[in-house]
């Protein structure tokens, strides 16, 4: 553990080193991928610093007992040295985590996608509760939320719904929202007072840089069209929406949020990329769309991550058996226990495959 220790402090003071240079100052990408490790790396040089000071402290205690010359002394390091000990073994923990490989992909922005499942209406205006939790979310964390793109149905209930979501540590937080979200209520549209069951689709990807995924300009197929709501409402005079398709791969990205083409045009390239970066990360895994279909599923009532449950004001998170009797917090935002409780299950489970 000290030799990893060292390995940390080492690189750490070597990006410090290579920030101060000024051919790198000018290199931009380069700097800010310097500047990404330098931060990343930042809180564990400090625990990796104290970790060395602790050992070079445990072996002075040791050697004040060893000599026993003054016992008054010796009982004094003995005492000093079972604190260091304990502290030793609490830094270790911290640094074991660090050891694990991150995702690559834990500081990007995301664009999430939900898609109404079964369920008819009722999915759709749980989907549009969904988009709404996670923008409150979003403003919880400081997080800057941009519409995409918006498929509503015309009674507060959204089809499918594509949005930005910028902030430190976005896809590493939301990653896990990704899966099937089951709803369990009475409809507003129901007489009866029957209990339904509805779904929607959440999939969550990381916003791909111009570096991570390589798309010639000849492979895409971009169009431009008339922007409008539901049954023609609010059509624009100028055809500002766009829908760009990457020919080799039939992935289409749609934006029509935006007046000005140009920013729908940069939106949608920005799903695009997304998209293709899934396909790629699914390719390389051999796993048939391992980013995002086998994470959403078919949007089937059967296959959940999570049930919001009304008539019991109960949300349960079945992949970590958690269950929070708060649901119209959590319907505000109020997410933070299920994602923590994802999070240190994803770590739980880097560490056991590591063998740390």
């Amino acid at each position: 553990m000290l030799d990893r220790a060292s390995e940390i402090l080492e690189r750490f003071e070597e990006i410090e080193g290579l920030l101060a240079q000024p051919e790198i100052a000018s290199d931009y990408a380069h700097m800010q991928k310097l500047l990404k490790e330098h931060g990343s790396l930042k809180a564990w040089a400090s625990v990796a610093a104290e970790l060395r000071q602790v050992n070079k402290e445990i072996a002075e205690a040791k050697t004040i007992i060893q000599a026993e010359e003054d016992k008054e002394l010796a009982a004094m390091a003995k005492e000093e040295l079972g604190e260091l000990e304990e502290r030793k073994t609490k830094l270790e923990d911290e640094l074991r985590i660090a050891l694990v490989p991150r995702d690559p992909n834990d500081d990007k922005n995301v664009i999430v996608e939900i898609r109404a499942g079964t369920g008819g209406d009722e999915a759709g205006l749980f989907a549009a509760d969904l988009f709404r939790m996670y923008a409150r979310y979003a403003q919880r964390m400081g997080w800057k939320a941009e519409m995409i793109d918006n498929n509503e149905s015309g009674i507060g209930s959204i089809k499918e719904v594509v949005f930005l979501i910028k902030g430190d540590g976005a896809f590493s937080k939301l990653k896990h929202e990704s899966g099937v979200h089951r709803v369990q209520r009475v409809p507003a549209t129901e007489t009866s007072g029957r209990i339904h069951t509805s779904a929607a689709t959440v999939a969550v990807l990381p916003e791909a840089e111009e570096v991570d995924v390589d798309i010639s300009a000849e492979d895409l197929e971009i169009d431009v069209f008339h922007a409008g709501g539901h049954g023609g409402q609010n059509v624009q005079k100028v055809a500002t929406a766009i829908r760009i398709t990457h020919k080799p791969t039939g992935i289409v990205a749609i934006c029509q949020d935006e007046r000005s083409q140009l920013k729908n045009k940069e939106k949608a390239m920005a799903v695009l990329r997304a998209r293709v970066l899934a396909r790629k990360i699914e390719e390389q895994q051999q796993e048939i769309s391992q980013e995002r279909r086998s994470q959403i599923g078919t949007g089937d009532r059967s296959e959940r991550v999570r049930t919001y449950n009304f008539p019991q004001n109960r949300v349960t998170d079945h992949r970590v058996d958690m269950t929070s009797h708060s649901l119209p917090a959590v319907l505000e935002g109020d997410i933070d226990a299920f994602v923590e409780a994802l999070m240190a299950e994803e770590r739980r489970t880097r560490l056991q495959e590591a063998g740390l």
